[in-house]
């Protein structure tokens, strides 16, 4: 599939990387400074920070996983 679409892997992995690696920065860096800069965060602030974070810890790992490894041994 990837043969006749001429995709670039390394290009896609690292881009991928970087969104999942900003995705945990923000919500690392908001649930460190969110107190202490806004006072007490409600809890779905605190629930969609965490989950920013370990949705990119997935993102970061499976785009490098996928396109870095994965599709180019199947292509």
């Amino acid at each position: 599939m990837g043969h006749n679409m001429r995709l670039d892997y390394a290009k896609y992995a690292k881009r991928g990387f970087l969104l999942g690696l900003g995705l945990f920065l923000l919500g690392a860096l908001g649930a460190a400074a969110g107190p202490s800069l806004a006072g007490a965060l409600p809890g779905w602030e605190r629930t969609v920070l965490f989950d920013s974070m370990v949705i990119g810890i997935a993102v970061g790992f499976f785009s490098v996983f996928g396109f870095g490894i994965f599709l180019p041994l199947t292509d």
